[in-house]
């Protein structure tokens, strides 16, 4: 990964009518910031959902808001981790319904590469962020890229499922067309809200009910 829009989704952007501008904006200015700030995830993951993920293989959407903030956690994956650091919160949260609901056992990892690999875009609103300031970079851009992303898959596929943890993200609903896909939207698995509605709603047995032979690709 180089930083680069991966080929197969400029195609399909490009195909819904989406000009490269909407992209490099936010990626140069991101760019410009590194020189002053230290700036995550590196910059050969900023695009690394888009990379294990292309178009034709997405079954589900689990939106993020922004990458995390703290140094060697930010690996361009929404909610997900290096394999070597320990999960945060919100991801331990994740872990704990993920593995009630399905009756797996407790990953051992924080990493979700092989949920990516498996189909399911772990997608950030925001691609980058300066080291210790969430949201820092909201006005580079990122939104208007991402929400193109969940127009442009919510009007040229069918039969996704778009998983909406939290008030940012159920805010992107009306970008999804319910007639053809399933939007599952709850509480947010953060320490504060997890207790609230999220633990006990199910969202991983819903998602494969939704869709009927895929299931959620095992964890470490």
């Amino acid at each position: 990964m180089t930083g680069v829009l991966p080929e197969s989704w400029e195609r399909f952007l490009r195909g819904a009518g989406m000009s490269p501008e909407i992209w490099r904006e936010p990626l140069e200015r991101s760019a410009l910031r590194r020189r002053e700030h230290e700036v995550y995830p590196p910059p050969d993951a900023v695009f690394a959902a888009l990379e294990l993920t292309p178009p034709d293989a997405v079954r589900v959407v689990l939106l993020g808001q922004d990458p995390y903030h703290e140094p060697g956690q930010a690996e361009g994956l929404a909610f997900s981790v290096p394999e070597h650091v320990p999960p945060p919160p919100s991801l331990r949260n994740i872990f704990t319904e993920y593995a009630t609901d399905l009756r797996r056992p407790l990953p051992t990892s924080g990493s979700l590469r092989p949920w990516a690999r498996g189909g399911v875009l772990l997608l950030n609103s925001l691609l980058t962020v300066d080291a210790g300031a969430a949201g820092s970079h909201c006005k580079f851009g990122w939104g208007r890229f991402t929400d193109g992303i969940i127009a442009a898959l919510s009007a040229r596929t069918t039969g996704l499922v778009f998983l909406l943890w939290g008030n940012f993200a159920r805010k992107k609903r009306p970008l999804i067309d319910p007639e053809r896909h399933t939007v599952i939207a709850g509480v947010h698995p953060s320490p504060l809200s997890a207790y609230r509605g999220f633990f006990g709603s199910r969202p991983f047995s819903a998602t494969e009910a939704a869709r009927p032979g895929w299931v959620w690709p095992s964890l470490h």
